[in-house]
């Protein structure tokens, strides 16, 4: 299986059953820094206008000034007077942006839209699994504790054979979400395939509190948090809680394998939990123009141990936190190369509740170094380039950032 086969693949499990279809309809474009500041334009404008709107925004926004050397005015004069309708404005907006032969600037119809913002307020009405394609069957891959899901019993393992009496053969991962996920209170029919015999389970749809960031204490001292997803506005405060939750360990891993990316502001967040001061990253913006982004003085920076996992998976947002702690030496990576994704996007909403997504800028770690297509290369290689995903007795990665850190704190010696 090709990397990015098997990378598309990866991130479906990642995916809530109810989270959002941006994500479960292009894999490989998730991995951006979106704003927080995503609002829905409601304002309505003919289909025409929509696609001239977003020809002049991307002419002006995106990183690279030739625009993948072509002449950009080509395609407003392509298009003039014949756009009609929403889907005459989609396909050429579509065809227009796959000219840019750049996977992550992308066009938003209404309802992706509205899922990324969702996903970023965190606000999710659903039954609380993650789902995934597994040879063409839809497999529940992990039910959320507390949810509606768990109280129905359902269960990793799970195949989904239909949804309210719907056969969902041959529907894709996003289909399968859209059936599944509904209005708070609202009742969904979740038939499912467990060790050959169907069973079907009655629902109530309720509001999902989406955690991003998982927490544990391994071996009695070391603390491990992993992070989820950068994308949700509540990945702060979930991170602060895991410090304080995990203060009285003498040493700490951040697990970031699988971690697509999201929110910018997230991944420096993190960082300056861990830096003093310098540059976090640098961000360089159409014609050379470069900001850096500082620690921030006044924070405490942790002084214990820390040992990083990353993997194939781990992308955008998990590649500026891996590459900052490892520039500045403040953590051991550990596992395999990243996926190598160094360009920023920024989401422009857009008139009739749809929006872009457009590379703005390409990014260096704190020295210099341009990941983009090449990807961070850990201290220490070791497992496959996807190990957390396989369902393996031992956990070859998690266990080597154990002996690392307990030969640093003497954790793991014994007195003879």
């Amino acid at each position: 299986m090709k990397k990015k086969q098997l990378f598309i693949f990866l991130l479906s499990v990642l995916i809530l059953v109810i989270f959002n279809r941006v994500f479960l309809s292009a894999f490989t474009r998730t991995n951006a820094f979106y704003s927080r500041q995503a609002i829905v334009n409601s304002e309505q404008i003919a289909p025409q206008k929509l696609f001239e709107k977003t020809w002049k925004i991307i002419s002006k926004e995106y990183y690279e000034p030739s625009l993948n050397h072509q002449n950009w005015a080509r395609w407003k004069e392509r298009y003039e007077g014949k756009i009609k309708t929403d889907e005459d404005a989609r396909v050429a907006i579509d065809t227009m942006i796959a000219s840019l032969n750049e996977p992550y600037t992308r066009f938003m119809p209404k309802k992706d839209f509205e899922d990324l913002t969702t996903s970023i307020t965190s606000k999710i009405y659903g039954i609380g699994v993650n789902i995934y394609s597994n040879s063409g069957k839809i497999e529940i891959f992990n039910v959320m504790p507390s949810t509606p899901a768990d109280f129905a019993q359902l269960k990793q393992g799970d195949i989904i054979t239909a949804v309210n009496g719907k056969d969902i053969s041959g529907m894709n991962v996003s289909e399968v979400a859209s059936l599944v996920r509904g209005p708070e209170n609202s009742v969904v029919e979740i038939t499912v395939l467990r060790n050959g015999k169907k069973i079907t389970k009655t629902i109530k749809r309720k509001e999902i509190k989406i955690k991003t960031i998982k927490i544990s204490i391994v071996d009695n001292h070391i603390g491990y948090i992993q992070i989820l997803t950068f994308i949700s506005a509540t990945t702060p405060n979930e991170f602060l809680e895991a410090l304080e939750n995990t203060k009285n360990t003498d040493s700490l891993i951040l697990d970031l394998r699988g971690n697509t990316g999201g929110l910018l502001d997230n991944a420096v967040f993190i960082a300056d939990m861990f830096i003093n001061n310098g540059t976090i990253v640098d961000i360089i913006y159409r014609n050379g123009y470069k900001k850096s982004i500082k620690a921030q003085d006044e924070h405490f920076p942790m002084q214990k141990p820390v040992v990083v996992l990353v993997n194939g998976a781990s992308a955008s947002a998990s590649e500026i936190l891996s590459g900052a702690l490892k520039d500045y030496h403040k953590a051991t990576l550990v596992g395999r190369k990243t996926f190598g994704k160094g360009l920023v996007q920024k989401v422009v909403p857009l008139p009739n509740e749809t929006g872009v997504n457009i590379t703005i800028a390409r990014y260096l770690t704190p020295n210099g170094t341009d990941i983009n297509k090449l990807g961070i290369k850990p201290d220490v290689e070791i497992g496959n380039e996807f190990d957390f995903f396989i369902d393996t007795k031992k956990d070859v990665q998690l266990e080597k950032a154990k002996d690392i850190l307990n030969d640093k704190t003497g954790a793991g010696s014994t007195e003879k």
